[in-house]
């Protein structure tokens, strides 16, 4: 009787096991009526770089490796960017306190010290003239040679010019800087900020990031390498978005419509997932050798593709089978 039992229970499991395999089989096969399309997962790959260039340092990932977004990638070499930045800074620096002199004027000190000026050359013009005027009453009674009178005279005349440049500096330190020289200073430093601003950015892009989740497909540089700018590092296949590639017979065409919800079948697992079309080509193309229809006699197709919501079972190039019910 317990021999009985026990072959009676082992029947059941096995049957149990059976008939799950079997419903969860038929549960993944899409329905025989609607319309059923063949293709194959679409998954994104790009290449990854730095935006400067430089001598690659460090590099992180190696080659089938997830990564997630800002996962740190790489990094350059940053000692010349941190130079160029040191540079911008005092450049920086510089043209502000040439802004703030000229807004601020001339010191008093500076404004005493050109007045002093005035006023020594302006002395030496008066003596200047005296003695031209003795000169000149001596020459008059053939006391004095014509050159003498000539150099007193030719001193004067260098004086007075002396004077004039003296009192026209002295009146702009008062009136301080013009307008247009102060606009000019800021203009400069304005400057002096968009370069340090460039510097920053630029010692920033030494170090590059993932830009999303994704899988390491290549890892194209090493350590060392003096890579250009935009020079691919990585390869990477992003995570999302996933997306089916499909193709319709004209007849089928005319069945299918921007944003329609559709199942996506595949071998590795029981569930359909849900995708929505977003694309429908415009033209026709011959079937591709890598999609088997259920009818190849059709050699005329055109290529559809849904965006799948959530597909994390899906592999790039994994061949799925679409299926659309909500036929109208």
């Amino acid at each position: 009787m317990k021999k009985i039992l026990f072959v009676l229970i082992l029947l059941g499991i096995v049957a149990g096991g059976f008939f799950q395999h079997f419903f969860e089989f038929f549960r993944s096969q899409p329905p025989e009526t609607g319309v059923k399309l063949f293709g194959n997962v679409e998954m994104r790959q790009v290449l990854l770089g730095f935006r400067v260039p430089g001598r690659l340092d460090e590099i992180y990932f190696e080659e089938g490796q997830a990564v997630v977004f800002c996962d740190l990638l790489g990094v350059l070499d940053p000692l010349p960017y941190e130079i160029k930045l040191a540079g911008a800074r005092a450049s920086l620096h510089q043209a502000r306190a040439a802004l703030a002199k000229m807004e601020s004027g001339h010191r008093g000190g500076e404004i005493r010290q050109a007045a002093a000026l005035r006023d020594q050359i302006r002395a030496s013009l008066n003596l200047a003239e005296k003695d031209l005027e003795r000169l000149s009453n001596l020459f008059g009674r053939g006391a004095v040679a014509r050159k003498d009178l000539d150099d007193v005279s030719a001193t004067r005349d260098r004086l007075r010019a002396e004077l004039s440049s003296a009192e026209s500096a002295l009146s702009l330190m008062r009136e301080g800087f013009r307008t247009e020289d102060v606009e000019a200073a800021v203009a400069a430093v304005e400057l002096a900020e968009a370069q340090m601003r460039e510097a920053e950015n630029s010692l920033a892009d030494t170090r590059f990031y993932a830009p999303s989740d994704g899988t390491i497909l290549a890892r194209v540089a090493e350590p060392g390498t003096v890579v250009a700018t935009g020079q691919a590092v990585y390869s990477v296949m992003l995570k999302r978005p996933v997306q089916v590639r499909a193709y319709v017979t004209g007849p089928q065409l005319g069945k299918i419509r921007l944003g329609m919800k559709g199942k996506i079948f595949s071998d590795s697992h029981p569930d359909p997932v849900e995708g929505a079309v977003n694309f429908i080509a415009s033209e026709a193309e011959f079937t591709p050798k890598q999609v088997q229809t259920e009818d190849q006699r059709v050699d005329l197709v055109y290529r559809i593709r849904l965006l799948v919501e959530d597909g994390e079972h899906l592999k790039n190039g994994m061949p799925v089978t679409v299926f659309f019910d909500d036929i109208h």
